[in-house]
């Protein structure tokens, strides 16, 4: 099963579904805040239902919140209707999509995503060329640890029933080194939540 079946089969329950942590994702949400401004031009890959985005949007000019599973954005698009003039662009597409042009965006935003990419360092590389000079990447990511017998065989085993999608074991560590080697300055991180750690990071194009 890909990526992108699985989420187009899930993505109904996954937007009823809470958010599982308030505290962290609020807690994401300020610190992002607090790189953007109000003229910036905003990209979130891995949008999911549109949510973050939404919330997000009103801190900067304009976002442009992608997709690779055609159900998450159809759901993303029928919440954007409950909020016209909403200065938020939803599409089916990933990071390489023709319609982004390099050098454009004053921040790219990826959350619960790095661990879920095929080739995750292309994707972070096509990042900084979608960025304009000194932007920010900004990512949380599952860290889930290389030895992390125990997840391993939970998930393994709920992906032979199509309850988990394909995911990378990351730590901390690599996920970090991977980020700085294409071309990036860490400027800030946190785990948020703290266990398992999910990975704030902000990364500057330098």
């Amino acid at each position: 099963m890909t990526g992108r079946t699985f989420w187009d089969g899930v993505a109904r329950r996954y937007a009823a579904r809470p958010v599982r942590d308030e505290t962290a994702y609020e807690t994401t949400l300020a610190l992002t805040r607090s790189y953007l401004g109000e003229d910036d031009k905003v990209l979130e890959l891995g949008c999911g239902t549109g949510t973050t985005a939404l919330k997000l949007a009103p801190a900067v000019a304009h976002l442009t919140a992608a997709d690779i599973s055609s159900e998450m954005v159809a759901i993303a698009r029928e919440k954007l209707a409950d909020h016209p003039g909403a200065n938020v662009e939803f599409r089916q597409a990933d990071a390489f999509c023709d319609a982004f042009a390099p050098g454009t965006f004053d921040a790219v935003l990826a959350f619960n995503l790095l661990h879920l990419l095929d080739d995750m360092e292309a994707t972070i590389k096509r990042v900084r060329a979608l960025l304009r000079p000194g932007g920010v990447f900004i990512s949380k990511t599952v860290c889930l640890g290389r030895n992390a017998w125990h997840f391993r065989a939970l998930i393994a085993g709920l992906q032979m029933i199509g309850k988990a999608p394909p995911v990378k074991f990351l730590d901390i560590a690599d996920l970090e080194k991977a980020i700085r080697a294409q071309g990036f300055e860490i400027l800030e991180t946190g785990n948020y939540p703290a266990k398992p750690p999910s990975r704030f990071i902000v990364a500057r194009k330098v």
